[in-house]
């Protein structure tokens, strides 16, 4: 059973699967996918930008850095009470993750911190799996996170080593590795992905894939996102991605890393149904729920029932791995 999961990948194996004919590729990731996978259940997970805009990153495709000029308004971090309103409506509405996103830099030990430390505790109590993206974090506060019940944290690679500082030059590729370091030192499960469509090359996502996939233990979570270009940013007027280019992502996803959730994320709002259901064959088995993705829209909680309805899915419960162990163990 697990002798697709593998963590020495080379590069001209990726490049190999990559370029395979889709419709084979599909098949074969649908193959891996069925053999490790529910393929009928998708995580539904819903992000919420608990602290929105003035961020001093200048990251080329995000609306929330405060050098560029995107119409987002600056918003203080939120209360706790809002917030767990806000983690109420979506498990209310099928999600079973709940995502908190802050527009920093990095984590700082103050006030602000011991305060998204108690909304994980309070995420983390009402039964949902929690999981936050706050930028960079030092290994005490990693810990810290995961001591207040945290089950995961997303920091995205975004693209290839060599095609980054095209895209960032306030943080490191390093700095990112260190962060998904603190976060597996502590016990967090890793969410961790990147974006197409920000100029690179096919090459530059091979590299990203071959990144991940080799990391001494695969992302559990692997977020495919495709570029949502915002007015105001230097990326406004790149195209959007194809498609094709998704579902060929996802795919060579599925099969360099099988059990991964891998998330069909921001760009679902440009995809029809029908497209949305040939990532779901090619390995997507997580989504992000609700009308919005941080400050970039997103389709609502009935389009997607009604899109499950149709495809015949279903949510996957939260924390299905430490259930099933559990059981195991009576």
């Amino acid at each position: 059973m697990q002798d697709d999961i593998r963590n020495n990948w080379s590069i001209e194996e990726i490049y190999e699967i990559y370029n395979t004919p889709v419709l084979e590729l599909i098949l074969r990731a649908a193959n891996v996918h069925k053999k490790y996978n529910d393929t009928a259940e998708v995580q539904v997970c819903t992000l919420l930008s608990i602290k929105t805009g003035g961020c001093t990153e200048d990251c080329a495709y995000c609306p929330q850095a405060a050098r560029y000029n995107t119409g987002v308004n600056v918003h203080a971090l939120m209360k706790k009470d809002e917030v767990l309103a806000y983690a109420q409506k979506a498990k209310d509405a099928g999600s079973t993750r709940f995502c908190m996103g802050a527009a920093w830099r990095e984590v700082r030990d103050n006030r602000d911190f011991d305060r998204v430390l108690e909304m994980v505790k309070g995420v983390n109590e009402m039964g949902m799996e929690v999981c936050c993206t706050l930028g960079m974090l030092s290994e005490t506060q990693a810990q810290k996170l995961a001591d207040a019940g945290l089950y995961a944290y997303n920091h995205n690679l975004d693209t290839s080593s060599e095609y980054y500082e095209h895209i960032i030059t306030t943080r490191t590729y390093e700095d990112r590795l260190d962060t998904l370091e603190h976060v597996r030192k502590a016990g967090v499960s890793v969410c961790c992905g990147g974006i197409i469509g920000l100029g690179e090359k096919h090459e530059d996502r091979i590299k990203m894939l071959h990144t991940l996939s080799t990391m001494p233990e695969h992302p559990e979570s692997v977020p495919i996102n495709a570029l949502v270009p915002v007015a105001g940013t230097p990326l406004e007027h790149n195209q959007h991605v194809d498609v094709w280019d998704m579902v060929r992502m996802i795919a060579t996803a599925r099969i360099l890393m099988p059990k991964a959730m891998v998330r069909l994320s921001a760009g679902r709002t440009s995809m029809s149904v029908s497209e949305q259901a040939l990532c779901f064959m090619a390995g997507a088995n997580s989504i992000f729920a609700g009308d919005k993705l941080l400050t970039t829209p997103n389709p609502s909680f009935e389009e997607d029932d009604a899109m499950f309805n149709l495809l015949g899915l279903k949510p996957r419960v939260a924390f299905k791995e430490e259930k099933e162990v559990a059981e195991i163990l009576v």
